[in-house]
């Protein structure tokens, strides 16, 4: 996870004082702990992927948003090799919420 940080959004502290410091690295630790969750969710392999490869497969998604009769549709591309991944996390992400 350190390395994560270092490697990513801590590489370079933005200011000299500690309050501005404090916030960046919670909002860095944030992001990085969706991330690590996001690519748990769509597969084994994103699971212990570092985050800059989750961001890559999964975050940084090759598609085109088009508008239809006031509904959105998510156009992947036809050989996407992380389709089915994320498609996963996506289903598991909008499921109903399971019932007691």
């Amino acid at each position: 996870m350190i390395a994560d940080l270092k490697n990513g959004p801590f590489a370079h502290a933005p200011s000299g004082h500690f309050q501005a410091n404090a916030a960046w690295l919670a909002l860095a630790t944030l992001a990085h702990n969706l991330t690590r969750a996001a690519g748990a969710l769509a597969s084994s392999f994103h699971a212990k992927a570092t985050t800059a490869t989750i961001r890559d497969h999964l975050i940084n998604v090759p598609a085109r948003l088009a508008r239809s009769a006031r509904r959105l549709t998510l156009h992947l591309t036809e050989h996407w090799p992380w389709a089915d991944d994320f498609t996963q996390h996506f289903d598991l992400v909008h499921a109903p919420p399971p019932t007691a």
